[in-house]
């Protein structure tokens, strides 16, 4: 009877340990849960004061009634909505690999739902365009739309860009509020805005501020970057939603709060949206094509230190992006543009590190003329680039043999500010020579025998000569190692 018994006592353990593990699970990873209602205060009957007694604002000064956001956003809460996403995760539970356990258990769920609320922002009623962040659709299997009104849409994805955290889905058209899109590059250091949008699934919830700042960059991990900075509260809910000026039209798209304790510590008046005008180009490049193109100048620069600047005949302190090679076809070769070159503005923007002036590229469409201020052996030069596109990813076999099989990508702009520099292997076919070197889907190549891995571009140019040797330094995960690829 012994086994008997020990059977049993292992199939409840094994029982209990999948419910646990899903009732967990289900816990942690349900991304966005609406806030629990406010416990309404009980008012202290013995302090009341009378009405006529209670302080309150005249309804008019000197004859002039007292200035109100109300008309203004009863015109544009219409068109700030509420954006659900549901994505069907598997269930990842070792008992159940065992066809016995299965037989047993199965109402035990293999797959469980997660579910988050973001905001969006019609900006095209006769369409049915939403405007949102990629990062609240990201991985959805189903998105539905809820209006002011109380209507609930499906909603059809039509493209998105993750570098620059921009969405586009559309609903039903149908009796729908837009808001008119304003040139955010008018805006200035002071100006009044608004903040709409669902924080903690708060829906229809209005916060105010000032500009704090215009063309805000430098903050790891959020993609190309050219921020409208505001002390209007932006809280976890709040991405996608409008970020509107005192005439109710849209500046911004609402898409991130600054907080050294971690999103859901609450507002502290550092919050980050999307200006219109990138929105825009973003946009009409989804519509169109379906894909964003970016132009590039085609080179390969380094921070410049100390030792670089006296070696270069500059003062000491100087900064902007060292020119460490020119590609051949690219813009930059068609503008004159060298080895040697520091690039220190580009399109009116000064330039103080290779970083600043990749960010600068990426925000910039193909075939975009870019007036660059350089300094070539000490003196100030003067030249005009023509942005070129260059391709996102490559058939690794046409780079080297050894890599055949590879599909090669640029890194998102999220992994490149926090690594620097690297090309990603977006897939390895099976079977393929690439695989039976050991090269996986994921890893991230930093540097070849042939020298360090800015890019594809560099890749490419750095193999333009086979090494006889091949050897990958790789990052897979958080290891570092090294890869010989025969």
């Amino acid at each position: 009877m012994r086994p008997a018994t020990t059977l049993l006592a292992l199939t409840a353990a094994a029982a209990f340990g999948g419910f646990a593990a899903t009732a967990v699970n289900e816990l942690l990873d349900n991304r966005a849960q609406a806030a629990p209602a406010a416990v309404a205060p009980t008012p202290a009957a013995s302090t009341a004061l009378p009405a006529a007694a209670a302080g309150a604002l005249p309804a008019a000064v000197d004859g002039q009634p007292l200035p109100s956001l109300a008309p203004m956003l009863q015109r544009a809460m219409p068109a700030v909505v509420s954006v659900h996403t549901q994505q069907r995760v598997r269930v990842r539970n070792p008992f159940f690999d065992d066809p016995f356990f299965r037989r047993m258990f199965p109402q035990v769920p293999q797959e469980r739902i997660n579910e988050s609320l973001g905001s969006g922002v019609i900006i095209d009623a006769e369409r049915g365009y939403v405007l949102t962040n990629h990062h609240v659709i990201e991985g959805a299997d189903d998105v539905s739309v809820s209006l002011a009104d109380g209507r609930t849409l499906k909603a059809e994805f039509l493209g998105s860009d993750r570098d620059t955290d921009v969405a586009l889905i559309r609903i039903p058209a149908g009796n729908l509020t837009e808001l008119p899109l304003a040139d955010s590059g008018r805006l200035q250091v002071g100006d009044y805005v608004v903040a709409i949008g669902n924080p903690f699934g708060l829906s229809q919830t209005v916060t105010s501020g000032i500009v704090s700042a215009v063309g805000r960059s430098g903050i790891r991990g959020l993609g190309y970057q050219n921020f409208i900075q505001t002390d209007a509260s932006i809280n976890p809910g709040n991405s996608g939603g409008a970020l509107v000026n005192l005439r109710g039209e849209l500046v911004g798209i609402n898409t991130a709060s600054l907080n050294p304790q971690g999103s859901m510590a609450g507002n502290i008046g550092l919050g980050l949206a999307i200006p219109t005008n990138l929105a825009r180009d973003v946009v009409q490049q989804l519509v169109t094509t379906g894909e964003v193109r970016r132009g590039t100048l085609g080179v390969e620069t380094q921070a410049l230190d100390a030792r670089l600047a006296r070696s270069l005949g500059l003062e000491e302190g100087q900064q902007g992006a060292l020119v460490a090679r020119v590609y051949e076809g690219s813009g930059a070769a068609a503008a004159g543009l060298r080895a040697g070159d520091v690039i220190v503005e580009a399109g009116g923007q000064r330039i103080g590190n290779p970083l600043a002036l990749h960010n600068y590229e990426g925000l910039q469409p193909v075939g975009a003329k870019v007036p660059l201020q350089v300094l070539r052996d000490g003196r100030p030069v003067a030249l005009t680039a023509t942005l070129r596109e260059q391709p996102r990813s490559l058939d690794g076999g046409g780079v080297d043999p050894r890599l055949a099989g590879a599909k090669l990508a640029e890194l998102p702009e999220a992994q490149r500010q926090q690594r620097g520099r690297g090309v990603l292997v977006e897939s390895v076919a099976s079977g393929s020579r690439a695989a039976a070197n050991g090269l996986r889907a994921g890893d991230i190549i930093t540097a070849t025998t042939a020298g360090t891995v800015e890019d594809l571009p560099g890749l490419r140019a750095s193999l333009a000569q086979p090494p006889r040797q091949l050897v990958l330094l790789i990052v897979r995960g958080n290891v570092q190692g090294r890869l010989p690829m025969r």
